[in-house]
């Protein structure tokens, strides 16, 4: 039962990761040491939730 339970949040763990690394590298052209860079996603961030000036 404890298997069953853990598995999920892993898989979706690792879905996450791929995705980010398909989507960052191969559609966005970028390195792949970027996709793990807590800079780069702080970046993104501000983009995303910037005061509109």
């Amino acid at each position: 039962m404890s298997i069953k339970l853990l598995i999920i949040p892993i898989l979706c763990i690792m879905a996450l990761i791929v995705g980010l690394v398909v989507g960052y590298t191969v559609l966005g052209d970028k390195p792949l040491s970027d996709v793990f860079d807590s800079s780069t996603w702080k970046h993104m961030y501000d983009l995303v939730f910037a005061e509109g000036g």
